[in-house]
């Protein structure tokens, strides 16, 4: 594997892709805050060091974790919901503490989510990926997927809100399939972390998962692929959502709906949950003896009520999910390219919209996945 550190600090150099182009196009997020942080301009084209390609992104997806990044959400001071904490009128300069591993490399260029075109590669990279159609794995496990220590594209080191984007070779994958470049760019982290989580609560035939809001990018992407495992799926949604919900296949649930009245405790084996937030207190409740409670975020907010008599009582399993396993990035390319899942994609954006593509993706009004796409 490449050195993936340095990408975090390290000069990107130039690469002369044709002649006289020395730029690109990129969104650059100068630092915590508001839209206002958010810069559209001409930056260094990005030369692939050894070990790694650089691509031509052909769309990127927007996801909850550039918004948090963007905002500082991350911080242990924090103790609201991104929603409320995106509203609120502030202006702290950089949050120490706001990124994931250690404070955000300010100027940065975000975008989690990419589909691209092999363009160039390094030394020591095969030319002969040069005109591959590509998803990058943005959860990079720096020492191996033996530590669970890692680095994540557009968190910790540019990503592909932009023309171009440089990764290591390693963490690139080939995709045979009829999805559009839009479709595939849903993908990677949605899929990534609704998969790591699947895989991790060891989903599979005759499980009863809950999965509160699953109209999301994470959470329909989780009723998908439990659904796909053969296990019985309840998704909370908004009561708009619902319909939308039933079409993958699983039972859908009004968010207002009393849980416990609706299923009564211990009816469910499972329970994948990235809202969190006031609802969390219910959730041990709603499982039974050794479930398993699997989680990659708190959209709703982080601070929650929990007895801890439901947690030792019940043997329950509480599994968090960040670093991505081995399997689940090629299992997600295997599901593409055999129809196993299907892409949601609520609506597209032009690169330079993206301040009125996260304002909107903050309504959650929507279902699936919003994808950026940058100028030819």
């Amino acid at each position: 594997m490449a050195d993936l550190r340095y990408l975090m600090h390290g000069d990107p150099g130039r690469f002369e892709l044709k002649p006289g182009q020395e730029t690109m196009k990129a969104v650059v997020t100068t630092g915590n805050g508001g839209f206002d942080k958010l810069d559209y301009r001409d930056v260094p084209l990005p030369e692939p060091a050894a070990g790694e390609l650089l691509l031509r992104v052909l769309a990127a997806g927007v996801n909850n974790t550039e918004i948090n990044t963007r905002l500082g959400w991350y911080s242990s001071t924090v103790t609201s919901g991104t929603d409320d904490f995106a509203d609120a009128d502030r202006d702290e300069g950089n949050i120490a503490d706001g990124g994931w591993n250690e404070t955000t490399p300010f100027p940065l260029i975000q975008g989690t989510d990419c589909c691209g075109e092999v363009v160039a590669a390094g030394a020591g990279v095969d030319p002969a990926r040069i005109g591959q159609r590509v998803l990058v794995r943005a959860c990079m496990r720096v020492d191996g997927f033996g530590s669970l220590e890692n680095l994540w594209m557009a968190s910790d080191f540019d990503g592909a809100f932009a023309q171009y984007v440089r990764v290591p070779a390693t963490e690139v994958f080939a995709v045979d399939c009829d999805w559009s470049d839009v479709e595939l760019a849903s993908l990677p982290c949605a899929y990534g972390t609704a998969e790591n989580m699947v895989h991790r609560a060891a989903v599979g035939a005759g499980d009863r998962v809950l999965v509160p809001g699953a109209s999301g990018g994470v959470g329909s992407a989780v009723a998908q692929l439990c659904h796909r495992r053969g296990a019985q799926v309840v998704g909370i949604a908004a009561r708009s959502k619902l319909d939308t919900l039933r079409s993958l296949g699983v039972e859908a649930v009004a968010r207002d709906v009393d849980l416990l009245a609706e299923f009564g405790e211990k009816s469910f084996d499972v329970v994948i949950d990235n809202v969190a937030g006031d609802g969390f207190i219910n959730m041990p409740r709603l499982m039974r003896q050794g479930g398993r409670y699997a989680s990659s975020g708190a959209i709703a907010g982080p601070m929650v009520q929990f007895d801890m008599r439901d947690f030792y009582l019940k043997d329950l399993n509480l599994i968090g999910c960040t670093a991505w396993d081995e399997p689940v990035f090629p299992n997600l390319v295997g599901y593409v390219e055999r129809g196993e899942i299907r892409p949601l994609v609520a609506k597209t954006f032009a690169l330079a919209d993206i301040a009125t593509a996260q304002a909107e993706f903050l309504e959650k009004k929507h279902f699936g996945n919003f994808v950026l796409v940058p100028p030819e």
